[in-house]
């Protein structure tokens, strides 16, 4: 089974994408099932995982809706708000939906960096494990230390690190490669968290190449190991750098020297086992 393990479905006339610039013409449109279709066909894609973009219960309730009408979408990560204990009900009630897998706080876009490290945002931790859910880890090279710190304190919950922790490609300042590499195999060596290995176009620069991506993809692949890392398309936010195609073309350029198991693995296995897919 080929799975994209990481996309988006949005429409912002929903009014709770609250990242979203209204003027950018790529982002901020309609993006369904229909327009997604004809890439997953060209791919050969047979599944994906559908990841929330909003930070509401609305948007949970919308992806879980969009899945029921969609084949492909065998899994939905939703949000519900960790700094609002109640969300344990919302929470048992949307794990109940067999496509629900899991839930991803927007980190990336909280002012606080020690947010997850809070005493009142932890119950949604120990729910997410207790639950069997998974935990989606969306973030910058800067919360590397606090992400190891956060799934080490909960060895047993289930957890994803989104677009190998979006390192900084196109910003060529000294160091920046070597900070992200050793944080990422801190995560890899002390934690049993699994890494997407996604969106890296849209951190490259607009006239990015394989060869800018080449040394981030062999050190997640070389830190995770293949049954640890899963392919995913980032799509429509991709298309900030290329189209779907382009980024699925690139990826498999760069796991081309890998044996047919480890490819296997990236591109569908492991997101298979992960989000226990079943048959």
């Amino acid at each position: 089974m080929r799975i994209d393990a990481h996309h988006h479905f949005w429409n912002p006339a929903r009014g709770d994408y609250g990242w979203m610039p209204e003027d950018n013409a790529t982002l901020c449109r309609r993006y369904g099932p229909a327009d997604l279709a004809p890439h997953l066909a060209e791919a050969g894609i047979d599944a994906t995982i559908l990841v929330q973009a909003a930070a509401s219960i609305a948007e949970s309730e919308y992806l879980l809706g969009l899945a029921d009408a969609t084949p492909h979408v065998a899994g939905v990560i939703g949000w519900v708000d960790f700094e609002n204990a109640a969300h344990l009900e919302q929470l048992k009630r949307l794990a109940g939906h067999p496509k629900f897998k899991g839930v991803r706080p927007m980190i990336q876009d909280i002012p606080d960096d020690d947010w997850m490290l809070r005493d009142d945002v932890q119950w949604g931790f120990r729910a997410v494990a207790d639950l069997g859910l998974r935990f989606e880890a969306l973030g910058f090279p800067r919360h590397l230390e606090n992400f190891r710190t956060i799934l080490k304190r909960y060895p047993g919950m289930k957890a994803v690190i989104d677009h190998c922790m979006k390192p900084r490609i196109a910003d060529h300042t000294a160091g920046n490669f070597q900070f992200w590499a050793d944080g990422m195999a801190r995560l890899a060596d002390e934690t049993a968290a699994f890494c997407k290995y996604s969106a890296l176009i849209t951190e490259a620069g607009p006239d990015w190449t394989t060869d800018d991506l080449r040394p981030y993809v062999e050190h997640v692949i070389t830190a995770f190991g293949a049954d640890r890392v899963m392919w995913g398309s980032d799509w429509p936010v991709c298309r900030l750098r290329g189209e779907y195609g382009d980024w699925r073309a690139a990826a498999m350029e760069l796991t081309d020297p890998l044996g047919d198991a480890d490819k296997a693995a990236i591109y569908g296995r492991t997101a298979h086992r992960f989000y226990d897919l079943g048959t």
